[in-house]
C-alpha cells in the first residue's frame, strides 16, 4: 500500500472512545499560577513511581495561547507519584517557607534554571543502566541554542550538572528530553537542529559510546522540511528497530509523521502520518507497551480541544483510530503530553490543560487502559 494511500486512510479515520472510561488526575493547579510544557522537560518512571517536569510561571490573560506572563520568572518544577499516577506531589528548588500553604509541596534539590548556571564538560562517565537513572535534556532557546543535560542515580532527588552538549556541526540544538539506553555507557537522544537558514528545526540523533563524555551526530530523520519538524519521540522495538514520531508544521497545517531506523539509528525512512491534524500543532508521545503495541499520545489544538491517543499494532506501520481521552478544554493552550506505561499496563499521560473551572492552565494526568 502506497503512502499516499496510507495518509488518505489516516485523514478518513473516525474518532473513537476508549475501551474503558479514563482516569483525569489534577497534577497541580494554583490560582495566578500558568503550569505547563511537560515535554519540554520529560518524564521517568521505576515501577508505579512516576516523576515528571515542568514549567511553572505566573497567569496572565494572552488571548487563547500561552497564559503566561514572560516578564516574570520561570520556574522548573518536578511531580513525584508513588502510587502510579494516582496522587502527586510537587518538589521545588524554592528554599522552605517560599510556597507556604500549597498542599503537597516537598524541597529538594533538583536542575537549576539556565543561566547563569554554565554547563561544563562531563568528567566520570554516565552509567545509563543504574537502576535509578535519570536524564534530562535542556535548551538554552527555542532557536539558534545550544542545550544541555542533567543526570540523576536517585530517581531526580538530586542531579549532576548541567554538562554540555555539542553542536553536532548544527547552527543550532534544541535539545528536550528523549534518549534510549543500550548499555551501561552507550546511550542515543534525539534533539532537533537549526535547519541550514538557522531557522526551526529538524530532528537528529546523535550517540554516546563512553558515558556521555563525548557524543557523535548519527543521521537526521528525515528530509529539511519546507516549515519545521521537531520534537521526536523515540522508541524501540526491536534489537536494531526504532520508531520516533515527529512533530511537524508547514505553512498553517500541523500534523504527527512516524519515521522507523532498522539499523539503531543510522538511517531513518518515512512511515506515514498517524495524527494529519493537530489544529495548532503539538508534540507526540510515543511509547510501547509490554505486548509490543505502540501508543501515540498528542494534544488537539483544534476544536474540540483536547487530548487524544491512537495505537499500532505493527510497529508503526498502520494506526488505529484517534481516541479520544478528554475534550473539554476551552482553548487550544494544552497538551505538550509525556507518557510511561505502568508494570499493569496502564498508560499514564502528563500534559497540560485548560478547563471551565478556572482560567489557569494546569498539569493534568490521564490513567487509561489501552486494551488488548
Amino acid at each position: 500500500m502506497s503512502h499516499a494511500l496510507l495518509l488518505a486512510i489516516g485523514m478518513l479515520l473516525p474518532t473513537a472512545e476508549p475501551a474503558r472510561p479514563p482516569q483525569h488526575v489534577i497534577v497541580y493547579r494554583e490560582e495566578g499560577r500558568f503550569a505547563g510544557w511537560p515535554a519540554n522537560h520529560g518524564i521517568w518512571s521505576w515501577g508505579d513511581e512516576i516523576l515528571v517536569g515542568f514549567s511553572r510561571g505566573t497567569d496572565q490573560d494572552r488571548g487563547q495561547f500561552h497564559h503566561i506572563n514572560h516578564d516574570r520568572p520561570e520556574e522548573f518544577l518536578l511531580a513525584r507519584s508513588l502510587d502510579g499516577g494516582a496522587t502527586w506531589a510537587i518538589e521545588t528548588p524554592n528554599p522552605p517557607g517560599a510556597l507556604a500553604g500549597t498542599p503537597g509541596m516537598r524541597h529538594g534539590k533538583m536542575p537549576p534554571g539556565l543561566p547563569p548556571e554554565h554547563p561544563r564538560p562531563l568528567d566520570d562517565p554516565i552509567d545509563f543502566t543504574h537502576p535509578d537513572f535519570a536524564m534530562t535534556i535542556r535548551m538554552e532557546n527555542s532557536n539558534n541554542g545550544t542545550s544541555r543535560f542533567y543526570y540523576s542515580y536517585d530517581r531526580g532527588h538530586e542531579w549532576r550538572g548541567p554538562f554540555a552538549l555539542p553542536l553536532f556541526g548544527q547552527p543550532g540544538v534544541m535539545g528536550r528530553t528523549d534518549y534510549l539506553v543500550n548499555g551501561p555507557s552507550d546511550g542515543l537522544v534525539f534533539l532537533t537542529a537549526s535547519k541550514t537558514d538557522a531557522k526551526e528545526g529538524r530532528p537528529f540523533c546523535a550517540r554516546t559510546t563512553d558515558g556521555g563524555r563525548t557524543w557523535q551526530f548519527v543521521a537526521f530523520i528525515g528530509p529539511e522540511p519546507a516549515g519545521y519538524a521537531i520534537m521526536p519521540s523515540t522508541v524501540r522495538v526491536s534489537k536494531t528497530g526504532l520508531v520516533t514520531t515527529i512533530r511537524v508544521k508547514e505553512g498553517d497545517r500541523s500534523w504527527i509523521d512516524a519515521h522507523a531506523s532498522d539499523d539503531d539509528g543510522r538511517s531513518w525512512h518515512f512511515l506515514n502520518r498517524p495524527e494529519p491534524d493537530t489544529g495548532e500543532g503539538n508534540p507526540p508521545s510515543l511509547v510501547r507497551l509490554p505486548d509490543g503495541r505502540l501508543v501515540l499520545t498528542y494534544g488537539v489544538r483544534a476544536r474540540p480541544f483536547g487530548i487524544r491517543c491512537r495505537i499500532s499494532a505493527d510497529q508503526g506501520r498502520t494506526w488505529g483510530p484517534a481516541i479520544v481521552l478528554r475534550d473539554d478544554a476551552l482553548a487550544n493552550d494544552l497538551g505538550y503530553v509525556r507518557s510511561v506505561v505502568r508494570p499493569d499496563g496502564k498508560v499514564v499521560s502528563l500534559y497540560y490543560f485548560n478547563d471551565g473551572k478556572a482560567p489557569t492552565r494546569y498539569l493534568a494526568a490521564t490513567i487509561f487502559d489501552p486494551g488488548r
